[in-house]
């Protein structure tokens, strides 16, 4: 039945958030997690957790390339190191 709100069972916390959860595609792994988390501490304290991705500047050329790769990103295998950082922080 559309719009029922399934029990997920005592191993979730916050039961409306995992609901919500699931409803926007999360998996059922992801959506107890962050529920979970989210009935442990604020909500707030949880959205702050998020922030920038670290640093490239300690990654070694291979896994530059490697993200690069990933990504897609053209002319990667004859980028030199600060090329492939400024190509993956444009990207």
């Amino acid at each position: 039945m559309p719009g029922r709100i399934r029990d997920p069972g005592p191993s979730v916390k916050d039961k409306e958030l995992y609901e919500r959860l699931r409803a926007e595609g999360d998996s059922k792994e992801k959506s107890a997690r962050i529920a979970n988390t989210a009935a442990d501490t604020s909500r707030s304290a949880v959205a702050r957790r998020g922030g920038e991705a670290g640093s490239y500047d300690g990654w070694t050329v291979s896994r530059l390339r490697e993200r690069a790769a990933e990504l897609g990103i053209a002319g990667r295998s004859s980028m030199r190191k600060d090329e492939l950082i400024q190509a993956l922080r444009t990207h």
